[in-house]
């Protein structure tokens, strides 16, 4: 080296730095230039800039004079080069779909959030309404403003309908708390989604009557699917109570099941109000209502949710590994519930 290690150490750390600070300058300069580039190409600069650095200030030191102690010193920096350059570009790729992760993370726990606001919105009105009445009612007899025994029955059946009204929003929520929660557990079996469509239609069927709209069924022969009859029993009912919702007296409700390869398609077709087009990308989320567009036109023996209905059959859907989505028909709209078929 130009100077002896033992006596001039303040100069060599001093020249070190001299040609070593320029280097690690440039470097800096190019990160914030690349600071839209990859991740990788960053990490890769990260890890050139000391190398470059500590080469930059032995040629420094060293006055140039290619010695034994210099060619070593550039081997060992070599070697160190070609393992660290892909060691930084693996972990480049690494911390890049890292960062993604997280990102997607926190873009669906801001996503719950404004999801649980909104429904704790939508509860808290759709909450008053039942509850007022009861409140209501019950003072009206409880004051007896109320005395005459028909009206006392009429009063009677109120508070009972609200009753069960309020009940049906509970139970909406303890389901929706533990599909957000994770905490959902379904035993499943191979069943036969017929029998599942056939007992559906038989409980709704006078309430489709009271509301005009025909409710049929068509299927294969045999549509085996892998799932929790309750949970498909709910779905299949949260999607045909909206359809007839949002079919005029006069209309059609079709349930209908195939098998496509492996998959089991349900299919729940209306011939209502259809769905406008800025609607449909929401239309599974919780207390999403849409557009006046899509008010309900059917309300007579319907029982009044808090808007919670397909977000529930979308998460049950997941919860079997299926997809559910919705489309326009030329008339109405179609539900479609894609489960995996049984063997």
């Amino acid at each position: 080296m130009g100077f002896p290690m033992n006596q001039d150490l303040p100069k060599i750390a001093l020249l070190a730095l001299v040609w070593s600070a320029p280097v690690v300058l440039v470097g800096a300069v190019l990160l914030w230039r690349a600071r839209r580039m990859s991740l990788q190409v960053s990490m890769v600069v990260l890890v050139l800039i000391p190398v470059l650095a500590i080469l930059s200030g032995v040629v420094g030191v060293s006055g140039f004079m290619f010695t034994a102690d210099f060619t070593r010193t550039c081997t060992v920096l070599g070697a160190a080069t070609v393992i660290a350059v892909p060691a930084a570009v693996a972990l480049g790729r690494f911390q890049a779909r890292r960062t993604v992760w997280e990102r997607q993370i926190r873009e669906q726990e801001r996503a719950a959030e404004a999801a649980r606001r909104d429904l704790v919105a939508w509860v808290s009105h759709d909450l008053r309404t039942p509850l007022a009445g009861i409140r209501a009612m019950s003072e009206a007899l409880r004051d007896a403003v109320v005395v005459d025994p028909g009206e006392v029955t009429e009063f009677a059946r109120r508070i009972d309908r609200d009753a069960v009204r309020l009940s049906g929003m509970v139970d909406d929520l303890f389901e929706m708390s533990r599909i957000h929660s994770g905490a959902l557990r379904l035993e499943l079996e191979t069943i036969d989604a017929r029998e599942v469509a056939d007992e559906v239609r038989a409980g709704l069927e006078q309430t489709a009557a009271r509301a005009g709209v025909a409710l049929t069924v068509t299927a294969d022969h045999l549509v085996p699917v892998s799932a929790n009859a309750s949970a498909l029993s709910r779905v299949l009912r949260n999607l045909v109570l909206n359809a007839i919702a949002h079919t005029p007296c006069g209309g059609c409700v079709e349930i209908g099941l195939t098998a496509e390869g492996t998959t089991a398609v349900l299919r729940v077709d209306d011939t209502g109000t259809g769905i406008a087009e800025s609607d449909l990308p929401r239309i599974f989320d919780v207390a999403y209502r849409g557009t006046a567009s899509r008010s309900p036109v059917n309300t007579d023996g319907l029982p009044a949710g808090a808007g919670m209905g397909l977000a529930i059959a979308r998460g049950l859907v997941e919860a079997h590994r299926g997809t559910v989505a919705a489309v326009n028909l030329a008339r109405g709209t179609r539900f479609e519930v894609r489960l995996p078929l049984a063997a």
